[in-house]
């Protein structure tokens, strides 16, 4: 499975969001994905001022990644030519590199955004 950027945040807080069956799928999983895009989201969030971290966002991930076992999927050519063929339903180009690796990979993602269901995409919440 792949975390959303939001389900990221959500996990590293105890869960958030997250219902307990996804929460605990995601501990089960043998592997669990966070796009390298998220680390993009992250840092902006954190220096615009919207997100606040314990550390900066690269020593955050590095904790978070070991801590909840997560395994970074990195963006390749595929993927970013992927994300903008996909139909103009959702607009932040972001979800869009998210949902094309998901696609690609075949992976369910877990996400609140429901725009992500529109592309026929499994995801989870």
């Amino acid at each position: 499975m792949l975390l959303d950027t939001c389900a990221l945040l959500w996990l590293t807080q105890g869960g958030g969001q997250l219902s307990a069956d996804v929460c605990q799928r995601i501990r089960e999983a043998p592997i669990v994905y966070v796009s390298a895009i998220s680390g993009f989201e992250v840092g902006i969030k954190y220096e615009k001022r919207k997100l606040i971290l314990p550390a900066l966002p690269a020593d955050w991930f590095k904790i978070i990644i070991k801590h909840h076992d997560l395994q970074i999927l990195p963006l390749d050519l595929q993927v970013c030519i992927r994300s903008t063929q996909l139909p103009a339903i959702h607009n932040d180009p972001c979800d869009r590199m998210i949902i094309a690796s998901a696609e690609l990979h075949h992976l369910a993602v877990v996400t609140g955004d429901a725009i992500f269901k529109k592309y026929g995409i499994e995801t989870k919440c």
